[in-house]
């Protein structure tokens, strides 16, 4: 049976690295986009402007190479069980970040959104796969004591 938890895992982190490496080959494109779903709020604006002299780019090109970045990561540490649960537990505030500004089905008309609604539901069910890793762990507890008593 662990083979197959193994097996589903590696399977499931395909998923994550594949989109990050996309997002990491396609800087612009994804940058664009962030671009036009996500404003800056005025609060963190000066300091996104630092980031941005520092750096000579612009915000969401910073964040399109940080979400990435984090898929990447995150995918490979769920793929080799490093972490999982820790890592399970961010992709799950990542899933839900992004359908909220990216899957935003309920802002659009009834014939146009089925598309959206579709990753919606794509996406919770994601959520759901990342509960179960992040419930799961590393595997069953051996239930024998660490020492001889």
């Amino acid at each position: 049976m662990p083979a197959f938890f193994t097996f589903g895992r590696v399977l499931f982190a395909v998923l994550f690295i594949y989109t990050g490496a996309t997002k990491l080959f396609g800087i612009q494109q994804t940058a664009d986009f962030i671009a036009s779903k996500v404003t800056i709020p005025t609060l963190i604006a000066p300091y996104t402007s630092q980031l941005e002299t520092m750096t000579g780019m612009s915000t969401p090109q910073l964040l399109a190479m940080s979400v990435g970045g984090f898929e990447i990561i995150a995918g490979l540490m769920i793929a080799v069980n490093f972490g999982a649960r820790f890592f399970a537990i961010l992709l799950i505030f990542f899933v839900l970040t992004t359908t909220f500004y990216f899957h935003d089905f309920w802002n659009q008309a009834s014939p146009e959104n089925d598309k959206t609604l579709i990753e919606a539901l794509k996406n919770l069910s994601i959520i759901g796969a990342l509960f179960m890793i992040a419930g799961y762990g590393r595997g069953p507890r051996s239930s024998e004591p660490a020492y001889d008593v």
